[in-house]
């Protein structure tokens, strides 16, 4: 049986901040656009602000539907699951927001990271939670976590910050969203941090 809370508190905090992987959910508001789900991984990625906020790390590598979805809506969803441990799974539906590094919060955000800033980081991902819940999650399989994989940041941590504009400039959906809508702001303002 699920339950709703009004915050996140000690023990979702935990649970939330103990999970290898989380899914990220956002649509835009066209009935016909694309829907996206997105994992997320990499250790220290994702930071509880406070009982209502949570932040996460953009990086480059793939499309930009997220970032667009939320500049046109708002409109967000992350998930995590226990694949380990007591069956649990926490759904924070919420109003997210796209910061960017021409952003004068960038840097402050940024450093809630502390090691696990990336050369590829293109955005922090601020989700101001609306309705926060958990299920039992009895179906969910057990699995094994092996540890992280390197290869993300081994191969934008070789490119310089120029290099990583340009591969920013020429891939399709990064300026724009699948569907058109306004995405990643191109050319990516230069680090700060």
């Amino acid at each position: 049986m699920g339950k709703l809370y009004d915050r996140i508190d000690g023990r979702l905090r935990t649970f939330i901040e103990e999970q290898p992987i989380f899914f990220t959910a956002t649509a835009p508001l066209s009935g016909d656009g694309h829907i996206n789900l997105s994992p997320k991984g990499r250790a220290g990625t994702l930071v509880v602000i406070d009982e209502q906020t949570l932040a996460y790390l953009d990086f480059g590598g793939s499309g930009a539907e997220t970032i667009a979805h939320v500049r046109e809506n708002g409109r967000i969803t992350l998930m995590w699951c226990a694949f380990s441990g007591p069956p649990n799974i926490v759904r924070i539906h919420g109003d997210g927001e796209a910061v960017f590094r021409d952003d004068p919060r960038w840097d402050g955000l940024v450093e809630l990271f502390g090691e696990a800033d990336g050369p590829a980081a293109r955005a922090v991902i601020l989700v101001k939670a609306r309705r926060i819940a958990d299920v039992c999650g009895y179906a969910i399989p057990f699995m094994e976590y092996q540890g992280e994989r390197t290869l993300h940041a081994e191969y934008f941590g070789r490119k310089t910050d120029e290099e990583f504009n340009a591969y920013c400039e020429k891939k399709e959906f990064i300026g724009v969203s699948v569907d058109g809508l306004p995405a990643l702001p191109l050319p990516l303002p230069p680090r700060t941090v």
